[in-house]
């Protein structure tokens, strides 16, 4: 406990699945979390789950591909907390990931790129002087293994979650000097809440928990343990993808 005391963090898609899972986790590790989500109900369950566990939080219902929405958040984060320390970028629509390549359209594709590189892009150039003010800033993106593996039918997402990665890689690179670390999570995790399907192809034969197998591997990239780590993708995904997303 007490790994996150008096850091501020941003979470992008908190209202549920894993960025629900990662806002409650970071408040109990003792950061102030600024909980972002789309869908205002969702947002405030969360606020409310933190808050009766003893919790810091703050609801900001934001669209991620709208640029003044995103601003506005981030000021308001900033204006409640007085910073910004960790950024962990989750969000994303998923409701046009489908699509073959021969049948993907260019509007089709924008909309990926719009709530994925592009959004997580900008949120992280509006909190970039924050990240560098606290001295040991850190941004944590979410990838997918859908664009190292190639999957069929997933052409739209996974070239949009493997811009994600490369966002990733360029960023650390450039904001090393500023003792800002940039990492990637590639995570494979049961977040529609059912156990009516198949287990995946991994070596460990079923999908991941939220809470109990993705939100620490994000706790862990934004706590000190990490502090010597920038650039990398991390797969918590049961051994899906072993080497290839190295």
């Amino acid at each position: 406990m007490g790994r996150l005391n008096g850091k501020v963090a941003i979470v992008t898609g908190a209202g549920r699945g894993i960025g629900r899972a990662t806002a409650k986790l970071f408040a109990a590790e003792g950061a102030k979390v600024a909980v972002l989500s789309l869908t205002p109900a969702n947002v405030d369950a969360v606020v409310t789950d933190i808050e009766a566990a003893g919790g810091t939080a703050l609801g900001v219902a934001c669209d991620i591909s709208d640029a003044d929405q995103v601003r506005a958040a981030v000021d308001k984060v900033v204006l409640a907390y007085g910073g910004i320390d960790i950024l962990v970028n989750n969000a994303f629509d998923f409701s046009s990931a489908l699509s073959s390549i021969i049948d993907l359209s260019v509007e089709q594709l924008q909309r990926n790129f719009d709530t994925g590189p592009i959004s997580y892009l900008r949120i992280m150039q509006v909190c970039y002087p924050y990240l560098k003010a606290s001295g040991e800033g850190r941004v944590i993106n979410f990838g997918s293994m859908a664009g190292v593996v190639g999957m069929s039918n997933y052409g739209p997402y996974a070239m949009a979650k493997e811009a994600v990665r490369a966002l990733t890689r360029v960023a650390a690179r450039e904001w090393g000097a500023d003792k800002i670390t940039v990492n990637n999570v590639l995570p494979i995790a049961n977040t529609w809440g059912t156990e009516d399907v198949p287990p995946p192809a991994n070596a460990l034969a079923r999908f991941g928990a939220a809470e109990e197998d993705i939100a620490p591997v994000v706790l862990f990239l934004a706590s000190k343990d990490a502090q010597f780590l920038t650039g990398y993708s991390l797969t918590p995904d049961g051994g899906a993808i072993i080497d290839s997303a190295r």
